[in-house]
């Protein structure tokens, strides 16, 4: 179902048949260079299944992100609940993750500026926060060209990355709504 489309994107909910494409993306040494890894199928599919839940729950999700022009399944960008515990949570998140292929055409920022307004103008939410390790400069020039700031006493361990070889404090970054 189509939740967000902007001019050369459609956000929606996740088919099944999405799976492959999706596999594929996290098969992409460049996609998970600062990720925890690659995702199995098996992986991939309950991702899909959390996802497609959590938009039931709560109309807001990682959407499935395609190119309108082609209708290519090119990554994920969208709103999640933070399910561990820090000190700026509970929160929403925003994130994105594109196939390498899709990179520095600006579909990251258009995609994430219309997850933002939908966030706050169609959920109603007040602040969304977005993270990552300081060496992903894409992900923080991202969060920067859509209008995050840098949360400077913010800086955290992220729970999730405990006992992955590289455990780098992550940059917390944030947008509040503008009502």
């Amino acid at each position: 179902m189509k939740i967000i489309e902007t001019d050369r994107l459609i956000l929606r909910t996740w088919k099944d048949e999405d799976a492959d494409a999706l596999w594929h993306i996290n098969q992409d040494s460049k996609v998970t260079e600062f990720l925890l890894g690659s995702m199995t199928m098996e992986k991939v599919k309950e991702f899909i299944q959390v996802c497609n839940e959590s938009f039931e729950a709560e109309q807001f999700c990682f959407f499935a992100t395609e190119v309108k022009a082609t209708s290519d399944l090119i990554g994920f960008i969208g709103l999640n609940r933070i399910k561990w515990e820090a000190h700026f949570t509970p929160a929403i998140e925003i994130a994105w993750r594109l196939g390498s292929q899709y990179w520095n055409k600006g579909y990251a920022q258009e995609g994430a500026k219309a997850v933002l307004d939908y966030g706050f103008n169609k959920i109603g939410l007040c602040e969304i926060v977005s993270f990552t390790i300081p060496d992903n400069a894409r992900s923080v020039r991202v969060m920067e060209k859509i209008g995050m700031r840098r949360d400077l006493q913010g800086d955290f361990i992220n729970p999730q990355r405990i006992g992955h070889p590289v455990v780098k404090p992550s940059v917390l970054y944030k947008k509040a709504s503008a009502s």
